[in-house]
């Protein structure tokens, strides 16, 4: 099973995402890309997932455009569609699916405030994913998945 998970950046949420993923089954091959990659992911997204016992194992941040030669069963935008423009992937995919999260970065306030969101988005990434994971992967694990 290969899931791609694009944003724009690479930096928090597809982060956190890949991260979620690769906890709740090590047997599944998950990347996370951009279509602007920052330089580096998010310190505070890296902090809140290792909190959680889900250390984002891949910190650097990825172009999408390193992954379009490949094919992928599922494909999931995590941007919010009411302030950001969803990435699209071009390449050979089974499924695609938009599991929409505001991104932490753009928290203000101290540290502390900003940690708070940081901690609320994975919270809700690691809620939605875990759904995502038992409807579409856990149990059709030898079977095809149908949507």
């Amino acid at each position: 099973m290969k899931i791609l998970i694009l944003c724009t950046g690479n930096s928090c949420r597809s982060k956190m995402a890949q991260a979620c993923l690769q906890h709740l089954d090590a047997g599944l091959y998950v990347r996370s890309a951009g279509t602007r990659p920052a330089h580096n992911t998010h310190p505070l997204a890296v902090e809140v997932m290792e909190e959680a016992g889900m250390p984002v194992r891949d910190l650097q941040p990825h172009d999408v455009r390193e992954y379009t030669h490949e094919e992928w069963d599922f494909v999931i935008t995590v941007c919010d569609h009411a302030r950001e423009t969803c990435p699209v992937f071009v390449g050979n995919v089974k499924h695609r699916l938009h599991l929409g999260f505001p991104d932490p970065a753009q928290a203000k306030g101290t540290r502390e405030e900003q940690l708070s969101v940081f901690r609320s988005t994975r919270d809700h990434i690691t809620l939605i994913f875990n759904e995502f994971y038992h409807k579409y992967i856990q149990d059709t694990h030898g079977h095809e998945t149908r949507l």
